[in-house]
Parts: structure tokens; C-alpha cells; sequence
């Protein structure tokens, strides 16, 4: 008796344990960040990339114009295959670049921008991730347009020619 208790009994746990798992393989498990638009920019300080001039966030975006922040590092290989739609998009008057160089080192990114162009208007330098992280970001390069300082649209990923696209239409 002992031993038809004890079969049904792991019997019955594995039938639970299995179906656990089995519920589990059918469940899409892939997290993606909400995008918070119309979020007021982070109120934070960060030193420029070529100088050790420490500036505030709202020195920079004021309300009047569109920004493109976009975060990128010299060893990101997606930063550098996104980096010729920022020069295109940096020919734009309607529209200024921010960069922030995420956990990079110095002499580095200003290597990367010397062999690629620089593309932006101001550079920010972002040592620890920490700034990255107050604007949502989860990785490089993810770029963010901003308008009257608020988040209007967030790209996770290099650009392509579509964002590109889309990017200017929203700017007109």
C-alpha cells in the first residue's frame, strides 16, 4: 500500500511540476522598457567630453528647439554603423545633437569622432552609466527627440534610413 501511495504521489508531482513548465514555454517572457513620452528631461550635471566644464541638463535644451540625444559609445559596434545617418541628420538647422558617451573611455570616443566626424553640438560624458539610466535608456545606442524639454519619441537600436525619415517629418 505504502508503495502506491509513494508512485501515485511523485506521479501526481510530476504531472504539476510538468505542467509548469510546459505553461512556461508558451509564455512570451521578452521585456521591453515602457517608453515614457512626454516625460520632463532628468534633471542632472555632466562634464563635456573635451573639457572638464560641468553643465546642467536644462542649460542645454531649451524650450524652443528639437534635440536629438542620442546615447552611444566608441566600442559599440551599432553606434558606429548608425553614426553616418547622425552626420546626415546633424546637417539639419531645424534640429540639434546631443551625445552622451556611455561608460566609454576618453581618449576613445574622441578617436571615434576624429575618424567618423562629429555629428554633435554638444557632448556629455557619462562614466557609470548612471545619466543613461535617468533617461530610460537599457543600452546603446537608443536615442530620444525631445521638444520643450519632454521626451516626444524614444529609438531603441541604431537609426535606419526609416527612422531617419520619420525622425524629420516630426521635426518640421
Amino acid at each position: 500500500m505504502k508503495n502506491k501511495f509513494f508512485l501515485f504521489t511523485s506521479i501526481l508531482i510530476f504531472l504539476i511540476i510538468f505542467s509548469i513548465f510546459y505553461k512556461g514555454l508558451h509564455k512570451q517572457n521578452i521585456y521591453t522598457p515602457s517608453v515614457k513620452l512626454n516625460k520632463k528631461i532628468p534633471e542632472y550635471s555632466s562634464k563635456l567630453l573635451y573639457t572638464d566644464k560641468i553643465i546642467n541638463y536644462s542649460e542645454i535644451f531649451d524650450k524652443e528647439n528639437f534635440y536629438f540625444l542620442n546615447i552611444w559609445s566608441s566600442w559599440c559596434v551599432p553606434c558606429r554603423a548608425e553614426h553616418d545617418l547622425l552626420m546626415e541628420l546633424s546637417k539639419n538647422e531645424d534640429i540639434k545633437l546631443v551625445g552622451l558617451n556611455y561608460k566609454d573611455n576618453t581618449d576613445n570616443a574622441q578617436k571615434f569622432l576624429k575618424e567618423l566626424g562629429n555629428p554633435f553640438n554638444i557632448i556629455l560624458v557619462d562614466i557609470d552609466g548612471i545619466q543613461a539610466i535617468e533617461w530610460g535608456a537599457v543600452g546603446v545606442p537608443e536615442s530620444f527627440l525631445i521638444h520643450k524639454k519632454k521626451v516626444i519619441k524614444k529609438y531603441i537600436g541604431p537609426l535606419d534610413t526609416n527612422l531617419l525619415i520619420q525622425i524629420k517629418s516630426l521635426i518640421k
